[in-house]
């Protein structure tokens, strides 16, 4: 039985060649997200403006299209559902109302008088200025830490020139996923935060095995020009970061049709994080090795020993 093949085998694609254009367009993108950031800044979610938390349990299964339906037309301005624990657990959010705690309550009340008496009220918490500050900080750093230590893993596993590779990919991947965010104007949350840990990660596995390849085709092609090395190398593994991106994205694709409102940014997300991290891994990660300085010294010695992962051709 002849195996299905989304790249045909032997296929020489000329990435290399071609990686100004990759550049040039990367720039822009870094750049137009960077600019909206800060001059139209992202839209925060209540984790990060602060608002009130009232955690709910409902008689029978809760219907949060229903509830959520009937509490927007309070004029609390954002209000966000989320199901979890029990099928009548339902933990709802609203957004920090102008004129301090009495107004708060007052948004508690009214939110009780819809939902009616037969709902009881397990917690009803406010998350105020300082928590969702300090929450947004705690965000950045975790983004922050999980890029360092990338880099000082890359930097271990391989040289330091495919460690500053790396990273150049992942900050393109997550800048412009913050700039998707600021252009459609989508919520960005906790949630989003996630999403973007999760593409990194993503991001630095193809950004691995691409890397993996050029390693071990240092060792065997020593005399080879380093740009058709580096382009053999994204070929050799082009089927299998195909293949993956595609099985990835079909399950995502999923999550956001069906998941429902509380998973649709986070899914969105990862869609855009997989199709951006697979561009980087392949169209700028390698092709910034070229600027590198990296030598022939890095296909050998510690890590170069060892025998290469098997990769699908």
């Amino acid at each position: 039985m002849r195996r299905l093949r989304f790249i045909p085998a032997g296929i020489n694609l000329q990435f290399i060649s071609k990686r100004m254009i990759f550049f040039v367009f990367s720039g822009l993108l870094v750049g137009l997200s960077v600019g909206l950031f800060t001059i139209k800044g992202v839209n925060y979610g209540i984790d990060f403006k602060g608002g009130i938390l009232i955690e709910v349990r409902t008689p029978d299964a809760a219907d949060p299209g229903a509830m959520r339906l009937a509490l927007s037309d309070l004029g609390l301005g954002e209000v966000a559902l989320q199901e979890f624990g029990a099928p009548n657990d339902v933990l709802i959010r609203v957004q920090r109302q102008e004129g301090g705690e009495r107004a708060q309550q007052a948004a508690v009340e009214a939110v009780k008088a819809v939902l009616g008496p037969e709902v009881k009220y397990r917690r009803t918490e406010f998350v105020g200025p300082k928590v969702s500050e300090e929450l947004f900080w705690d965000g950045v750093m975790a983004v922050t830490f999980a890029i360092i230590a990338i880099l000082v893993y890359i930097w271990f596993r391989f040289e330091w020139q495919f460690g500053v590779g790396a990273v150049v990919a992942l900050v393109h991947d997550v800048l412009s996923t913050i700039g998707l965010f600021s252009l459609l104007g989508l919520e960005f949350n906790l949630s989003t935060v996630a999403a973007i840990l999760t593409i990194a990660g993503y991001s630095i596995n193809d950004t691995v095995v691409v890397y993996d390849r050029v390693r071990e085709n240092l060792r065997k092609f020593k005399t080879m020009p380093l740009a058709e090395l580096f382009n053999r190398s994204i070929n050799e593994t082009l089927s299998r970061t195909v293949i993956t991106s595609v099985t990835t994205l079909l399950a995502l694709l999923s999550l956001y049709l069906l998941g429902g409102e509380v998973l649709r940014g986070f899914s969105f997300a990862m869609i855009w994080g997989v199709i951006i991290g697979t561009y980087s891994s392949v169209c700028v990660a390698v092709p910034m090795l070229l600027y590198l300085d990296l030598g022939r010294r890095a296909g050998s010695g510690g890590e170069g020993k060892e025998a290469a992962v098997e990769q699908t051709p």
